[in-house]
């Protein structure tokens, strides 16, 4: 698939404008990258973003979509059940990053735009790395032209931006703790 990664990152930087910072992923290894979460072209950046392949979790009714399903597998895209059992996902997460693989998640769940109440973060992702034993690496998408819009994002032009945020080491820290971290980094534009 390494095609569609040279595809991805030509859209985001030619036609998305994107700018901005490489996530300073380690080499090798277990990690999990979260940002907030504007629109559908929210992952395309994150990738663009990204020098190791980002497998990432998914709802099932997005990964379900009659045509789309072929690519998520491709890509490794992890489906989550939010309505059933998502324990499944989290299971299957853990084990690729014990096995050195990034997964990357939107923690708010859903797209959440600033002006939007506050959001309280789910916890899956702190749960991943500490399951994971690897660090947090947190991303502020910035500038779409097509905000709170799943497809409509990816055709309408932008001047997308990506901040790198501190990594966030769990070695040490408590779940609130990681929570409070995740939550004053995402929340606070």
């Amino acid at each position: 698939m390494n095609w569609v990664d040279g595809l991805n990152r030509l859209y985001c930087l030619r036609y998305h404008r994107l700018k901005g910072d490489i996530i300073a992923l380690p080499k090798e290894g277990g990690a999990v990258v979260v940002a907030n979460h504007f629109s559908g072209l929210d992952p395309c950046l994150l990738m663009a973003s990204a020098r190791r392949p980002l497998r990432f979790m998914i709802a099932r009714e997005h990964y379900n979509i009659v045509g789309l399903r072929w690519f998520y597998d491709q890509i490794g895209c992890i489906p989550v059940d939010r309505k059933g059992r998502p324990e499944k996902a989290l299971r299957d997460a853990i084990a690729a990053l014990r096995r050195g693989e990034v997964i990357a998640l939107f923690p708010h769940g859903k797209i959440h735009l600033p002006h939007h109440p506050s959001r309280k973060l789910k916890g899956g992702a702190v749960r991943l790395a500490l399951s994971g034993g690897c660090d947090i690496y947190p991303a502020r998408i910035d500038g779409i032209a097509a905000e709170g819009v799943i497809t409509g994002a990816l055709f309408k032009r932008s001047h997308a931006t990506l901040e790198a945020l501190p990594v966030v080491e769990t070695a040490g820290k408590s779940v609130h703790e990681l929570m409070e971290i995740l939550e004053s980094l995402l929340n606070n534009p």
